[in-house]
């Protein structure tokens, strides 16, 4: 039997980044997952604005994405939507969303942790990404599974960062087996997106002619 939500803690923000080329119902699944099983007061949306793992891909406009983000979390009370990557020039890099964010709660806004909402896939590449300590020491890490990709496991945070391997929390789930890249290729193919992305969105992709004649080999 699943356990009930915990707790909801006072001032604790999810960061959940993403392209979100498009948002979908995964996203969406793992946002909720870690907001109660966490006890998270907001989760926060971040479309990326230049995904520095993506050189060459092209990404589709910042406005639409955000405007899909904004669909799709209308009516959920703990989601909101940040710009804060697409109003920032450059490199999309987490540490500095993580750090902005940090400082504008530290002068501004509520007490509580910020935990960084991540798949296991976005985990297993951490060693990898922009000052990966300080985005450690900023948030606190919400890994959740996904299929078809290794297991992200404790193990594995030790091992690279053996003083920061507290740092991380390992959810049960969504284990929803869905990319974005597939919905594009299906988009393009004239396939229809319903029930994998929110009605509002699938709306908004007909209406503005998103993902015709797309296909990327990204997987996200």
């Amino acid at each position: 039997m699943s356990e009930g939500p915990a707790a909801v803690v006072a001032g604790s923000l999810g960061v959940f980044g993403g392209t979100f080329d498009p948002v979908h119902v995964a996203h969406l699944a793992l946002a909720q997952e870690a907001a109660e099983s966490l006890g998270l007061e907001r989760v926060l949306f971040v479309p990326a604005g230049s995904p520095p793992h993506k050189p060459g891909i092209t990404v589709t406009p910042g406005e639409d994405r955000l405007a899909m983000v904004r669909l799709a979390i209308a009516g959920n009370d703990r989601f909101e939507v940040s710009r804060i990557e697409l109003d920032r020039e450059g490199p999309s890099y987490t540490v500095d969303t993580l750090a902005a964010l940090a400082a504008e709660r530290a002068e501004h806004g509520p007490a509580g942790g910020i935990v960084l909402i991540l798949s296991a896939d976005a985990f297993l590449g951490l060693p990898t990404w922009h000052e990966p300590r300080r985005v450690l020491e900023l948030a606190r890490l919400a890994v959740a599974p996904r299929d078809g990709y290794a297991e992200a496991v404790p193990d594995f945070l030790a091992a690279h960062f053996p003083d920061l391997a507290h740092r991380a929390t390992f959810l049960d789930g969504p284990r929803i087996r869905l990319s974005a890249s597939t919905l594009r290729d299906r988009a393009a193919a004239g396939r229809s997106l319903r029930y994998l992305v929110p009605d509002a969105v699938v709306a908004y992709i007909g209406d503005h002619g998103l993902y015709r004649n797309s296909r990327r080999n990204d997987q996200t």
